[in-house]
Protein backbone atom coordinates (compact mmCIF):
# COMPACT_ATOMS: atom_id res chain seq x y z
CA UNK A 1 0.00 0.00 0.00
CA UNK A 2 1.39 3.72 -0.82
CA UNK A 3 -0.03 7.19 -1.25
CA UNK A 4 -0.28 9.20 -3.80
CA UNK A 5 0.14 12.61 -2.79
CA UNK A 6 -0.89 15.59 -4.89
CA UNK A 7 -0.41 19.28 -4.13
CA UNK A 8 -0.76 22.67 -5.62
CA UNK A 9 -0.72 20.93 -9.00
CA UNK A 10 -1.37 23.26 -11.66
CA UNK A 11 -1.81 22.26 -15.56
CA UNK A 12 -2.45 23.88 -19.05
CA UNK A 13 -2.25 22.34 -22.41
CA UNK A 14 0.07 24.68 -24.75
CA UNK A 15 -1.42 27.74 -26.10
CA UNK A 16 -4.71 27.08 -24.57
CA UNK A 17 -6.48 29.90 -22.47
CA UNK A 18 -7.46 28.24 -19.35
CA UNK A 19 -6.32 25.94 -16.55
CA UNK A 20 -7.07 22.41 -16.83
CA UNK A 21 -5.76 22.28 -12.80
CA UNK A 22 -5.00 25.27 -10.88
CA UNK A 23 -3.73 24.83 -7.33
CA UNK A 24 -5.75 21.49 -6.64
CA UNK A 25 -4.59 18.94 -3.94
CA UNK A 26 -5.15 15.47 -2.67
CA UNK A 27 -4.35 12.29 -1.43
CA UNK A 28 -5.30 8.64 -3.10
CA UNK A 29 -4.17 5.30 -1.80
CA UNK A 30 -3.52 3.02 -4.20
CA UNK A 31 -4.74 -0.11 -2.73
CA UNK A 32 -8.25 1.59 -3.33
CA UNK A 33 -10.75 1.00 -6.43
CA UNK A 34 -10.91 4.40 -7.23
CA UNK A 35 -14.01 5.91 -9.62
CA UNK A 36 -12.63 8.90 -11.07
CA UNK A 37 -15.65 11.05 -12.20
CA UNK A 38 -16.40 14.24 -14.23
CA UNK A 39 -17.41 16.54 -16.63
CA UNK A 40 -16.26 16.02 -20.12
CA UNK A 41 -13.33 18.33 -20.58
CA UNK A 42 -12.50 18.67 -17.06
CA UNK A 43 -9.38 16.56 -17.01
CA UNK A 44 -9.52 13.13 -16.23
CA UNK A 45 -7.43 11.40 -19.09
CA UNK A 46 -4.97 14.57 -18.61
CA UNK A 47 -4.36 13.72 -15.37
CA UNK A 48 -4.09 10.09 -15.76
CA UNK A 49 -1.46 11.78 -18.18
CA UNK A 50 0.45 13.54 -15.61
CA UNK A 51 0.63 10.36 -13.45
CA UNK A 52 2.55 8.88 -16.13
CA UNK A 53 4.91 11.75 -16.68
CA UNK A 54 3.58 12.61 -19.98
CA UNK A 55 3.31 16.35 -19.01
CA UNK A 56 5.41 18.82 -17.43
CA UNK A 57 3.68 20.42 -14.88
CA UNK A 58 3.45 22.80 -11.70
CA UNK A 59 3.35 21.51 -8.13
CA UNK A 60 4.26 17.87 -7.11
CA UNK A 61 3.13 14.23 -7.16
CA UNK A 62 4.81 12.25 -4.94
CA UNK A 63 4.24 8.90 -4.55
CA UNK A 64 6.73 5.51 -4.69
CA UNK A 65 4.04 4.03 -6.75
CA UNK A 66 4.64 2.42 -10.63
CA UNK A 67 1.70 3.65 -12.71
CA UNK A 68 0.71 1.70 -16.27
CA UNK A 69 -2.17 2.74 -18.17
CA UNK A 70 -5.02 1.35 -20.38
CA UNK A 71 -5.63 1.18 -23.57
CA UNK A 72 -2.29 0.71 -24.93
CA UNK A 73 -1.54 2.59 -27.96
CA UNK A 74 -2.30 1.06 -31.00
CA UNK A 75 -0.98 2.12 -34.48
CA UNK A 76 -2.44 0.87 -38.11
CA UNK A 77 0.36 -1.22 -38.46
CA UNK A 78 0.41 -2.60 -35.09
CA UNK A 79 -3.06 -4.33 -36.29
CA UNK A 80 -1.38 -7.15 -38.33
CA UNK A 81 0.71 -8.31 -35.49
CA UNK A 82 -0.05 -10.49 -32.48
CA UNK A 83 -0.85 -9.39 -28.87
CA UNK A 84 1.87 -11.71 -27.60
CA UNK A 85 4.43 -9.74 -29.64
CA UNK A 86 2.66 -6.27 -28.47
CA UNK A 87 4.04 -7.49 -25.01
CA UNK A 88 7.70 -6.11 -25.85
CA UNK A 89 5.71 -2.34 -26.36
CA UNK A 90 2.28 -2.47 -24.07
CA UNK A 91 4.85 -4.08 -20.69
CA UNK A 92 8.35 -5.49 -21.24
CA UNK A 93 8.56 -6.95 -17.66
CA UNK A 94 5.07 -9.17 -18.46
CA UNK A 95 5.19 -12.78 -17.86
CA UNK A 96 3.21 -14.91 -19.82
CA UNK A 97 1.93 -17.62 -17.93
CA UNK A 98 0.74 -14.65 -15.62
CA UNK A 99 -1.31 -13.11 -18.91
CA UNK A 100 -2.34 -16.74 -19.42
CA UNK A 101 -3.69 -16.90 -15.73
CA UNK A 102 -5.69 -13.76 -16.12
CA UNK A 103 -7.37 -14.53 -19.61
CA UNK A 104 -9.98 -16.89 -18.19
CA UNK A 105 -11.37 -14.44 -15.91
CA UNK A 106 -12.45 -12.36 -18.89
CA UNK A 107 -13.73 -15.47 -20.75
CA UNK A 108 -10.96 -15.83 -23.47
CA UNK A 109 -9.17 -18.64 -24.42
CA UNK A 110 -5.17 -18.49 -24.96
CA UNK A 111 -5.26 -18.40 -28.80
CA UNK A 112 -6.78 -14.86 -29.29
CA UNK A 113 -2.67 -13.91 -28.01
CA UNK A 114 -1.47 -15.43 -31.37
CA UNK A 115 -4.11 -13.97 -33.33
CA UNK A 116 -3.29 -11.01 -35.79
CA UNK A 117 -5.15 -7.91 -33.66
CA UNK A 118 -6.88 -6.92 -36.77
CA UNK A 119 -8.84 -10.55 -36.52
CA UNK A 120 -9.98 -9.56 -33.08
CA UNK A 121 -13.19 -7.77 -32.52
CA UNK A 122 -13.37 -4.38 -30.45
CA UNK A 123 -14.35 -6.54 -27.23
CA UNK A 124 -11.49 -9.22 -27.04
CA UNK A 125 -8.97 -6.69 -27.97
CA UNK A 126 -10.02 -4.52 -24.79
CA UNK A 127 -10.06 -7.53 -22.67
CA UNK A 128 -6.44 -8.69 -23.99
CA UNK A 129 -5.01 -5.65 -23.00
CA UNK A 130 -6.57 -5.77 -19.71
CA UNK A 131 -5.68 -9.36 -19.34
CA UNK A 132 -1.94 -7.54 -19.88
CA UNK A 133 -2.58 -4.73 -17.67
CA UNK A 134 -3.08 -7.03 -14.12
CA UNK A 135 -0.56 -9.77 -15.28
CA UNK A 136 1.88 -7.25 -13.43
CA UNK A 137 2.43 -6.68 -9.62
CA UNK A 138 3.22 -3.62 -7.28
CA UNK A 139 1.78 -1.41 -10.36
CA UNK A 140 -1.12 1.25 -9.66
CA UNK A 141 -3.33 0.58 -12.73
CA UNK A 142 -4.92 4.12 -14.83
CA UNK A 143 -7.84 2.50 -17.02
CA UNK A 144 -9.49 5.03 -18.88
CA UNK A 145 -13.26 4.22 -20.10
CA UNK A 146 -12.86 0.33 -20.74
CA UNK A 147 -16.39 -0.39 -21.68
CA UNK A 148 -16.37 2.41 -24.51
CA UNK A 149 -18.32 0.03 -27.99
CA UNK A 150 -18.44 -2.80 -25.90
CA UNK A 151 -21.95 -4.69 -25.97
CA UNK A 152 -23.51 -5.63 -23.08
CA UNK A 153 -22.27 -9.34 -22.39
CA UNK A 154 -18.91 -8.07 -22.56
CA UNK A 155 -19.38 -5.31 -20.11
CA UNK A 156 -20.73 -7.59 -18.00
CA UNK A 157 -17.62 -9.47 -18.10
CA UNK A 158 -15.49 -6.72 -17.72
CA UNK A 159 -17.50 -5.34 -14.69
CA UNK A 160 -17.08 -8.78 -12.67
CA UNK A 161 -13.42 -9.07 -13.28
CA UNK A 162 -12.40 -5.24 -12.57
CA UNK A 163 -14.69 -6.07 -9.16
CA UNK A 164 -12.49 -8.86 -8.33
CA UNK A 165 -9.47 -6.57 -8.73
CA UNK A 166 -8.12 -3.78 -6.67
CA UNK A 167 -5.56 -1.29 -7.07
CA UNK A 168 -6.62 1.21 -10.17
CA UNK A 169 -8.03 4.30 -10.99
CA UNK A 170 -11.03 3.39 -13.08
CA UNK A 171 -12.47 6.17 -15.13
CA UNK A 172 -16.09 5.64 -16.98
CA UNK A 173 -19.00 7.11 -17.24
CA UNK A 174 -21.34 4.13 -17.00
CA UNK A 175 -23.32 4.27 -13.57
CA UNK A 176 -23.39 0.29 -12.99
CA UNK A 177 -19.94 -0.05 -13.79
CA UNK A 178 -18.83 2.48 -11.36
CA UNK A 179 -21.60 0.70 -8.95
CA UNK A 180 -19.69 -2.66 -8.86
CA UNK A 181 -16.26 -2.11 -9.02
CA UNK A 182 -15.88 0.79 -6.64
CA UNK A 183 -15.11 1.59 -3.18
CA UNK A 184 -13.96 5.14 -3.34
CA UNK A 185 -14.65 7.66 -5.60
CA UNK A 186 -12.72 11.02 -7.38
CA UNK A 187 -14.82 13.51 -7.93
CA UNK A 188 -13.48 16.99 -10.66
CA UNK A 189 -16.46 19.31 -9.66
CA UNK A 190 -16.88 22.68 -10.75
CA UNK A 191 -14.79 24.28 -8.69
CA UNK A 192 -13.28 21.96 -6.42
CA UNK A 193 -11.86 18.24 -6.20
CA UNK A 194 -13.18 16.13 -3.73
CA UNK A 195 -12.24 12.14 -2.86
CA UNK A 196 -15.04 9.86 -1.14
CA UNK A 197 -15.16 6.61 -0.03
CA UNK A 198 -18.13 4.45 -1.42
CA UNK A 199 -19.05 3.65 -5.21
CA UNK A 200 -21.24 6.39 -7.42
CA UNK A 201 -24.51 5.65 -5.92
CA UNK A 202 -23.54 6.58 -2.14
CA UNK A 203 -21.22 9.17 -3.56
CA UNK A 204 -24.54 10.90 -5.68
CA UNK A 205 -26.65 10.08 -2.88
CA UNK A 206 -24.37 12.61 -0.65
CA UNK A 207 -23.65 14.94 -3.64
CA UNK A 208 -27.83 15.59 -3.67
CA UNK A 209 -27.93 15.98 0.20
CA UNK A 210 -25.16 18.45 -0.06
CA UNK A 211 -26.29 19.98 -2.59
CA UNK A 212 -30.50 20.83 -1.59
CA UNK A 213 -28.26 21.95 2.10
CA UNK A 214 -26.63 24.00 0.51
CA UNK A 215 -29.42 25.93 -2.09
CA UNK A 216 -30.98 26.09 1.75
CA UNK A 217 -28.09 27.66 2.89
CA UNK A 218 -27.81 30.13 0.39
CA UNK A 219 -31.63 31.40 0.11
CA UNK A 220 -31.04 31.66 3.81
CA UNK A 221 -27.92 34.17 3.59
CA UNK A 222 -30.17 36.05 0.47
CA UNK A 223 -33.05 36.57 3.15
CA UNK A 224 -30.75 37.80 5.71
CA UNK A 225 -28.67 40.22 3.41
CA UNK A 226 -32.18 41.34 2.09
CA UNK A 227 -33.27 42.38 5.25
CA UNK A 228 -30.27 43.82 6.74
CA UNK A 229 -29.34 45.72 3.68
CA UNK A 230 -33.47 47.39 3.46
CA UNK A 231 -32.29 48.28 7.54
CA UNK A 232 -29.19 49.86 6.83
CA UNK A 233 -30.70 51.73 4.18
CA UNK A 234 -33.53 53.16 6.30
CA UNK A 235 -31.22 54.23 9.23
CA UNK A 236 -29.14 55.76 6.66
CA UNK A 237 -31.56 57.84 5.86
CA UNK A 238 -32.42 58.79 8.95
CA UNK A 239 -28.92 59.84 9.95
CA UNK A 240 -28.64 62.12 6.62
CA UNK A 241 -31.70 63.53 7.48
CA UNK A 242 -30.28 64.47 11.06
CA UNK A 243 -27.17 65.32 10.00
CA UNK A 244 -28.94 67.97 7.33
CA UNK A 245 -31.35 69.42 10.32
CA UNK A 246 -28.06 70.32 12.17
CA UNK A 247 -27.43 73.88 10.61
CA UNK A 248 -30.52 76.46 10.55
CA UNK A 249 -33.71 75.96 12.13
CA UNK A 250 -36.91 78.39 12.14
CA UNK A 251 -37.41 79.90 15.39
CA UNK A 252 -40.68 80.44 15.50
CA UNK A 253 -41.91 76.33 14.05
CA UNK A 254 -38.94 75.12 16.37
CA UNK A 255 -39.28 77.14 19.57
CA UNK A 256 -37.75 74.48 21.52
CA UNK A 257 -34.71 74.38 19.51
CA UNK A 258 -31.14 76.60 20.51
CA UNK A 259 -27.82 76.72 19.07
CA UNK A 260 -26.74 74.11 21.91
CA UNK A 261 -29.19 71.72 20.38
CA UNK A 262 -26.53 70.96 17.44
CA UNK A 263 -24.14 68.68 19.36
CA UNK A 264 -27.48 66.65 20.64
CA UNK A 265 -28.21 66.09 17.18
CA UNK A 266 -24.93 65.41 16.24
CA UNK A 267 -23.94 62.90 19.02
CA UNK A 268 -27.33 61.07 17.82
CA UNK A 269 -26.46 61.47 14.19
CA UNK A 270 -23.42 59.83 14.92
CA UNK A 271 -24.74 56.70 16.74
CA UNK A 272 -27.38 55.94 13.98
CA UNK A 273 -24.20 56.46 11.18
CA UNK A 274 -22.50 54.01 13.64
CA UNK A 275 -25.06 51.32 13.57
CA UNK A 276 -25.15 51.71 9.84
CA UNK A 277 -21.55 50.53 9.80
CA UNK A 278 -22.19 47.61 11.99
CA UNK A 279 -25.14 46.41 9.71
CA UNK A 280 -23.15 46.62 6.99
CA UNK A 281 -20.43 44.93 8.47
CA UNK A 282 -22.83 41.74 9.05
CA UNK A 283 -23.83 42.33 5.40
CA UNK A 284 -20.42 41.69 4.34
CA UNK A 285 -19.66 38.85 6.72
CA UNK A 286 -23.44 37.20 5.11
CA UNK A 287 -21.73 37.38 1.59
CA UNK A 288 -18.64 36.00 2.69
CA UNK A 289 -20.51 32.68 4.05
CA UNK A 290 -22.54 33.08 1.09
CA UNK A 291 -19.67 32.96 -1.67
CA UNK A 292 -18.68 28.88 -2.42
CA UNK A 293 -22.09 27.43 -1.60
CA UNK A 294 -23.04 26.93 -4.78
CA UNK A 295 -20.21 26.97 -6.57
CA UNK A 296 -19.91 22.47 -6.89
CA UNK A 297 -23.76 22.53 -7.73
CA UNK A 298 -24.28 20.42 -10.70
CA UNK A 299 -27.03 22.34 -12.42
CA UNK A 300 -28.21 19.93 -15.08
CA UNK A 301 -30.74 22.04 -17.18
CA UNK A 302 -33.67 20.32 -19.13
CA UNK A 303 -33.39 19.91 -22.76
CA UNK A 304 -36.30 20.39 -25.24
CA UNK A 305 -36.78 18.44 -28.39
CA UNK A 306 -39.11 19.05 -30.96
CA UNK A 307 -40.12 15.78 -33.06
CA UNK A 308 -42.11 15.82 -35.34
CA UNK A 309 -45.76 13.75 -35.81
CA UNK A 310 -46.05 11.19 -38.80
CA UNK A 311 -49.24 10.46 -40.17
CA UNK A 312 -49.12 7.07 -39.87
CA UNK A 313 -48.88 5.11 -36.19
CA UNK A 314 -45.94 2.57 -37.95
CA UNK A 315 -42.98 3.86 -38.84
CA UNK A 316 -40.42 0.97 -39.52
CA UNK A 317 -41.72 -2.89 -40.19
CA UNK A 318 -39.20 -5.81 -40.71
CA UNK A 319 -40.69 -9.32 -41.45
CA UNK A 320 -38.42 -11.93 -42.15
CA UNK A 321 -35.62 -9.28 -42.80
CA UNK A 322 -31.87 -10.74 -43.99
CA UNK A 323 -29.01 -8.69 -45.02
CA UNK A 324 -25.34 -9.62 -45.34
CA UNK A 325 -22.52 -7.66 -47.35
CA UNK A 326 -21.42 -8.09 -51.22
CA UNK A 327 -18.07 -9.64 -50.31
CA UNK A 328 -19.39 -12.18 -47.51
CA UNK A 329 -21.87 -14.96 -48.13
CA UNK A 330 -22.72 -14.98 -44.08
CA UNK A 331 -25.57 -13.18 -43.23
CA UNK A 332 -25.45 -10.75 -40.53
CA UNK A 333 -29.04 -10.59 -39.76
CA UNK A 334 -31.61 -13.43 -40.17
CA UNK A 335 -35.41 -13.58 -40.80
CA UNK A 336 -35.68 -10.36 -38.19
CA UNK A 337 -39.31 -9.77 -37.40
CA UNK A 338 -39.99 -6.35 -35.54
CA UNK A 339 -41.90 -3.06 -35.50
CA UNK A 340 -41.20 0.63 -34.31
CA UNK A 341 -44.57 2.37 -33.93
CA UNK A 342 -44.52 6.42 -33.27
CA UNK A 343 -43.59 7.12 -29.39
CA UNK A 344 -41.90 4.30 -28.99
CA UNK A 345 -38.13 4.08 -27.80
CA UNK A 346 -36.76 0.91 -29.75
CA UNK A 347 -33.23 -0.50 -28.35
CA UNK A 348 -30.94 -2.79 -30.63
CA UNK A 349 -29.33 -5.17 -28.57
CA UNK A 350 -26.81 -8.03 -29.20
CA UNK A 351 -22.89 -8.78 -29.44
CA UNK A 352 -20.37 -6.46 -31.24
CA UNK A 353 -20.80 -7.66 -34.86
CA UNK A 354 -24.62 -8.84 -35.05
CA UNK A 355 -25.71 -6.56 -37.55
CA UNK A 356 -27.35 -3.42 -35.20
CA UNK A 357 -25.39 -0.99 -36.88
CA UNK A 358 -25.97 -2.98 -40.24
CA UNK A 359 -29.56 -2.36 -40.02
CA UNK A 360 -29.73 1.12 -39.22
CA UNK A 361 -27.66 1.32 -42.27
CA UNK A 362 -30.10 -0.48 -44.16
CA UNK A 363 -33.54 1.93 -42.83
CA UNK A 364 -31.17 4.91 -43.70
CA UNK A 365 -30.11 3.49 -46.70
CA UNK A 366 -34.18 3.14 -47.86
CA UNK A 367 -34.47 6.32 -47.65
CA UNK A 368 -31.59 7.52 -49.86
CA UNK A 369 -32.60 10.50 -52.77
CA UNK A 370 -33.53 7.92 -56.03
CA UNK A 371 -34.87 5.16 -54.23
CA UNK A 372 -38.89 4.41 -53.16
CA UNK A 373 -38.21 4.84 -49.30
CA UNK A 374 -41.16 2.99 -49.10
CA UNK A 375 -40.51 -0.30 -51.28
CA UNK A 376 -40.59 -3.49 -50.01
CA UNK A 377 -37.73 -5.92 -50.73
CA UNK A 378 -39.45 -8.87 -52.53
CA UNK A 379 -40.87 -11.67 -50.42
CA UNK A 380 -41.80 -14.98 -52.54
CA UNK A 381 -42.72 -18.04 -50.13
CA UNK A 382 -43.76 -19.97 -52.76
CA UNK A 383 -39.54 -20.40 -53.75
CA UNK A 384 -38.86 -21.01 -50.36
CA UNK A 385 -37.98 -24.79 -49.87
CA UNK A 386 -36.15 -25.02 -46.36
CA UNK A 387 -36.14 -23.73 -42.66
CA UNK A 388 -33.63 -20.91 -43.53
CA UNK A 389 -36.11 -18.89 -45.51
CA UNK A 390 -33.85 -16.09 -46.71
CA UNK A 391 -31.16 -18.73 -48.19
CA UNK A 392 -33.57 -19.01 -51.35
CA UNK A 393 -35.41 -15.32 -51.74
CA UNK A 394 -34.15 -12.77 -54.21
CA UNK A 395 -31.93 -10.05 -52.95
CA UNK A 396 -32.21 -6.70 -53.14
CA UNK A 397 -29.28 -4.60 -52.90
CA UNK A 398 -29.61 -1.49 -50.72
CA UNK A 399 -27.22 2.09 -50.79
CA UNK A 400 -26.24 2.87 -47.27
CA UNK A 401 -25.52 6.43 -46.57
CA UNK A 402 -21.72 5.54 -46.14
CA UNK A 403 -22.02 4.21 -50.22
CA UNK A 404 -21.72 0.66 -48.97
CA UNK A 405 -23.87 -1.85 -50.72
CA UNK A 406 -26.20 -3.98 -48.95
CA UNK A 407 -27.82 -7.16 -49.73
CA UNK A 408 -31.12 -7.88 -48.52
CA UNK A 409 -34.52 -10.11 -48.31
CA UNK A 410 -37.41 -10.33 -46.82
CA UNK A 411 -39.50 -6.73 -46.02
CA UNK A 412 -38.27 -3.83 -44.41
CA UNK A 413 -40.47 -0.65 -44.61
CA UNK A 414 -39.91 2.42 -44.06
CA UNK A 415 -42.67 5.16 -44.99
CA UNK A 416 -42.01 7.38 -47.41
CA UNK A 417 -41.23 11.33 -46.23
CA UNK A 418 -40.21 10.32 -43.57
CA UNK A 419 -37.52 12.93 -41.66
CA UNK A 420 -35.11 10.87 -39.34
CA UNK A 421 -32.53 12.42 -37.06
CA UNK A 422 -29.42 10.32 -37.36
CA UNK A 423 -26.25 10.15 -34.60
CA UNK A 424 -23.20 8.03 -35.85
CA UNK A 425 -21.12 6.16 -33.37
CA UNK A 426 -18.34 7.97 -34.93
CA UNK A 427 -17.28 11.52 -34.32
CA UNK A 428 -13.79 11.16 -35.58
CA UNK A 429 -14.94 13.12 -38.98
CA UNK A 430 -15.41 16.53 -37.25
CA UNK A 431 -13.70 19.19 -37.90
CA UNK A 432 -13.69 23.12 -38.86
CA UNK A 433 -15.32 25.22 -36.23
CA UNK A 434 -19.04 25.16 -34.74
CA UNK A 435 -20.22 27.56 -37.38
CA UNK A 436 -18.98 26.15 -40.11
CA UNK A 437 -20.63 22.77 -39.03
CA UNK A 438 -23.89 24.13 -38.41
CA UNK A 439 -23.68 25.68 -42.05
CA UNK A 440 -22.82 22.51 -43.15
CA UNK A 441 -25.40 20.90 -41.25
CA UNK A 442 -27.88 23.32 -41.97
CA UNK A 443 -28.19 23.94 -38.95
CA UNK A 444 -29.36 27.22 -36.15
CA UNK A 445 -26.45 28.70 -34.91
CA UNK A 446 -27.51 30.39 -31.93
CA UNK A 447 -29.64 26.95 -31.45
CA UNK A 448 -26.55 24.87 -31.36
CA UNK A 449 -24.45 26.72 -28.90
CA UNK A 450 -27.52 27.53 -26.56
CA UNK A 451 -27.84 23.47 -26.44
CA UNK A 452 -24.41 22.74 -25.79
CA UNK A 453 -24.07 25.40 -23.24
CA UNK A 454 -26.68 23.43 -21.14
CA UNK A 455 -24.91 20.33 -22.17
CA UNK A 456 -22.00 22.17 -20.25
CA UNK A 457 -19.66 22.93 -23.15
CA UNK A 458 -18.43 25.91 -21.82
CA UNK A 459 -17.58 28.90 -24.04
CA UNK A 460 -14.14 29.15 -24.66
CA UNK A 461 -14.60 25.65 -26.89
CA UNK A 462 -16.53 27.58 -28.82
CA UNK A 463 -13.43 29.18 -30.49
CA UNK A 464 -11.76 26.21 -30.61
CA UNK A 465 -11.20 23.58 -33.81
CA UNK A 466 -13.68 20.53 -33.46
CA UNK A 467 -10.66 18.42 -34.09
CA UNK A 468 -9.17 19.73 -31.03
CA UNK A 469 -12.31 18.27 -28.88
CA UNK A 470 -12.12 15.35 -26.38
CA UNK A 471 -14.35 12.49 -27.72
CA UNK A 472 -17.12 13.45 -25.15
CA UNK A 473 -17.42 17.30 -26.37
CA UNK A 474 -17.55 15.65 -30.26
CA UNK A 475 -20.36 13.39 -28.78
CA UNK A 476 -22.09 16.29 -27.82
CA UNK A 477 -21.86 18.02 -30.41
CA UNK A 478 -23.54 15.50 -32.72
CA UNK A 479 -26.20 14.97 -29.78
CA UNK A 480 -26.84 18.60 -30.06
CA UNK A 481 -26.91 18.59 -33.83
CA UNK A 482 -29.86 15.70 -33.74
CA UNK A 483 -31.77 17.09 -31.06
CA UNK A 484 -32.46 20.79 -32.98
CA UNK A 485 -33.88 18.88 -35.96
CA UNK A 486 -36.94 18.26 -36.05
CA UNK A 487 -37.75 14.70 -37.39
CA UNK A 488 -40.33 11.85 -37.10
CA UNK A 489 -37.53 9.73 -36.58
CA UNK A 490 -34.65 9.76 -33.94
CA UNK A 491 -31.64 6.88 -35.08
CA UNK A 492 -28.72 7.37 -32.31
CA UNK A 493 -25.88 4.78 -32.72
CA UNK A 494 -24.26 4.37 -29.38
CA UNK A 495 -24.96 7.80 -28.70
CA UNK A 496 -23.78 7.70 -25.06
CA UNK A 497 -19.86 6.95 -25.71
CA UNK A 498 -17.59 8.96 -24.08
CA UNK A 499 -20.63 11.22 -22.34
CA UNK A 500 -20.40 12.41 -18.94
CA UNK A 501 -23.04 11.19 -16.42
CA UNK A 502 -24.52 14.15 -16.01
CA UNK A 503 -25.34 15.01 -19.55
CA UNK A 504 -26.41 11.24 -19.43
CA UNK A 505 -29.04 12.21 -17.15
CA UNK A 506 -30.56 14.90 -18.79
CA UNK A 507 -30.64 12.88 -21.90
CA UNK A 508 -32.53 10.33 -20.24
CA UNK A 509 -34.77 13.37 -18.27
CA UNK A 510 -35.36 14.41 -22.54
CA UNK A 511 -36.13 11.34 -23.73
CA UNK A 512 -38.81 10.79 -20.58
CA UNK A 513 -40.50 13.89 -21.18
CA UNK A 514 -41.11 14.20 -24.92
CA UNK A 515 -41.63 10.84 -25.55
CA UNK A 516 -39.94 10.65 -29.54
CA UNK A 517 -40.12 8.26 -31.51
CA UNK A 518 -36.40 6.32 -31.28
CA UNK A 519 -34.38 3.79 -32.79
CA UNK A 520 -31.39 3.24 -30.43
CA UNK A 521 -27.94 1.10 -29.82
CA UNK A 522 -26.69 1.98 -26.52
CA UNK A 523 -25.41 -0.72 -24.26
CA UNK A 524 -25.77 1.26 -20.91
CA UNK A 525 -27.48 -0.60 -18.80
CA UNK A 526 -29.14 2.12 -16.55
CA UNK A 527 -30.20 3.99 -19.49
CA UNK A 528 -31.74 1.07 -21.26
CA UNK A 529 -33.75 0.10 -18.51
CA UNK A 530 -35.16 3.58 -17.83
CA UNK A 531 -36.63 4.13 -21.29
CA UNK A 532 -36.99 1.10 -23.39
CA UNK A 533 -40.19 0.27 -24.87
CA UNK A 534 -39.03 -2.95 -26.29
CA UNK A 535 -35.95 -4.38 -26.56
CA UNK A 536 -35.19 -6.13 -30.12
CA UNK A 537 -32.52 -8.61 -29.73
CA UNK A 538 -30.28 -9.34 -32.51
Amino acid sequence: MAEINVTNLTFAYEGSFDNIFENVSFTLDTDWKLGFIGRNGKGKTTFLRLLMGDHEFTGSIRTNARFDFFPYPLREADLDRTADLMLEYWKPDAELWRILAELPGLSLDAEVLYRPLRTLSFGERTKVMLAVLFSGEGNFLLIDEPTNHLDAEAREIVKKYLASKKGYILVSHDRDLLDACTDHILVLNRATIEVQAGNFSSWWENKERADAFAISENEKHKKEIKKLSAAADRVSRWADKSEASKIGFDPIKENDRSISTRSFIGAKTKKMQSRVKAVEGRIEREIAQQEGLLQDIERVPDLKLMPLSYHKDRIIEAKDFSLRYPDSTDRVIRNLTFELNQGECVFLRGANGCGKSSLIKAVLGKLQPGKPANAEVSTKHNQIMDQDRSEKEPENPITAPDGSTILTSGTLNVPSGLIISYVNQDASHLSGSLREHAERNQLNYSLLLTLLRKLDLERLQFDKDLSEYSEGQKKKVLIASSLITPAHLYIWDEPLNYIDVFSRMQIERLIEVFRPTMLLVEHDVRFTEKLASRVVDL
